[in-house]
């Protein structure tokens, strides 16, 4: 399985990882607060169709290395609110959600499928409606960056340098994209 994401039609990503667990423990790191927290960002998630999302993301909570925050990337210091609302839950195995709502325009949604794949599960991450090249280079890094983190949270290894990461991760997509 090839980790980086790709664009599978225009404004549109996908990006896989196959986890340790069961379909119930990665459901968990999906939807639960504090385990989201650790990968991802925290916030309130009711599961059922129509109930908003609340993402609070603070990078520099992601890893227990201090790091600097690259100056192009200023905005997204301390904590960070993404609101949106779901689309579409089948538990364990879909969630979908609308992605920044409180920016203009339509917002991009992001869906996320598990299959069980022996002791392992295959998450699939797309992330559909994405405006422009700058914008899909961000959200690419972005993903890839997160995921490589919530698989070294699911190995119980220390997760890898959340900025730091995701600075090389954008060169490479720039050139990959």
């Amino acid at each position: 399985m090839n980790d980086y994401g790709l664009i599978i039609e225009p404004g549109t990503l996908r990006i896989q990882r196959l986890l340790p667990g069961t379909l119930e423990h990665v459901w968990a790191y999906l939807t639960e607060s504090d385990k989201r927290a650790s990968w991802l960002a925290a916030g309130d998630m009711t599961l059922q169709k129509g109930a908003k999302v609340e993402l609070l993301f603070c990078h520099s909570k992601l890893t227990d290395e201090p790091e600097n925050l690259p100056a192009k990337y200023k905005q997204y210091g301390g904590n960070v609110a993404n609101i949106g609302h779901i689309t579409c839950i089948f538990p364990p195995r879909l969630l979908s959600f609308t992605w920044a709502e409180q920016n203009e325009g339509r917002p991009s949604e992001v869906m996320f499928e598990l299959v069980e794949r022996g002791d392992n599960v295959l998450l699939t991450v797309t992330h559909r409606r994405l405006p422009n090249r700058d914008t899909m280079l961000t959200v690419t890094s972005g993903w890839h960056t997160h995921l490589d983190i919530l698989v070294d949270r699911l190995l119980a290894r220390a997760p890898r340098p959340f900025w730091a990461t995701f600075a090389k991760m954008e060169d490479e997509y720039r050139v990959k994209l």
